[in-house]
């Protein structure tokens, strides 16, 4: 590979954007795309599905034959509050292929004991995101059930573009939570972004249960999501 091409294509990666490797097997040329670049035709719409899929392979498009070697940066999953349902989802992400960090300043939910071998952090969302920024690979999970708690993250998410924002509570619960975001200058379509009551609608009940569908839901939204530039 081109040494400008690998520092472009190192310089993405380590900021975790996502970018495809293109090679022209026919004529041995290459470029890195980055996501939201414009590529025209049959081949933008192959390079879309890669970019969702996230799987490398061959395409054949109008006679030519290219290699999308693809680079998207490791989903993740940040969930706000060390709680019960948290305790699941940390569980089942792993088995999904999803990194997960807990964030939770109540140090009597955000123990090691309650989550053994799971990113824990026991301080304010606040203070912990300014090192470890959400980006378009997160998933954000917020359930406290406390504004103090959830609200900045939730902020947070919809500012940097999560690919998946959730939060638990009723219908009642998200009308303030509405209400306190539209004071925050959010628009309705922004704040319509966020998946509450949290999770797919499977009929859950256990924490478990209301685990299984938050990562569905999130499986989902990134295997669907709009890429970057092309709109919803």
């Amino acid at each position: 590979m081109d040494p400008y091409l690998l520092r472009k294509l190192n310089t993405e990666r380590a900021a975790r954007r996502a970018v495809i490797h293109l090679t022209d097997l026919g004529d041995g040329r290459d470029r890195v795309i980055r996501e939201g670049d414009p590529v025209a035709g049959p081949l933008g719409e192959a390079i879309a599905r890669a970019f969702r899929s996230g799987r490398s392979g061959l395409v054949e498009v109008e006679d030519r034959k290219f290699f999308l070697n693809v680079h998207l940066p490791p989903a993740r999953i940040v969930a706000i509050g060390a709680v019960h349902i948290s305790q699941a989802l940390a569980r089942m992400a792993g088995v999904a292929g999803f990194d997960i960090t807990i964030i939770d300043p109540r140090t009597a939910f955000a123990t090691e004991e309650r989550f053994a071998g799971i990113d824990l952090v026991a301080d304010w969302p606040e203070d912990v995101l300014k090192a470890r920024p959400l980006d378009a690979y997160t998933a954000l999970v917020a359930v406290t059930h406390d504004p103090k708690i959830d609200d900045f993250p939730l902020s947070q998410a919809l500012t940097t573009g999560c690919f998946y924002v959730g939060a638990l509570g009723s219908r009642k619960t998200h009308a303030k939570r509405v209400e306190r975001l539209t004071a925050l200058g959010y628009g309705a379509a922004e704040i319509a972004r966020i998946s509450a009551p949290i999770g797919l609608d499977i009929g859950a009940a256990s924490p478990a249960e209301i685990a299984v569908a938050i990562l569905a839901d999130i499986v989902a939204h990134l295997r669907r999501r709009p890429l970057l530039g092309a709109g919803p």
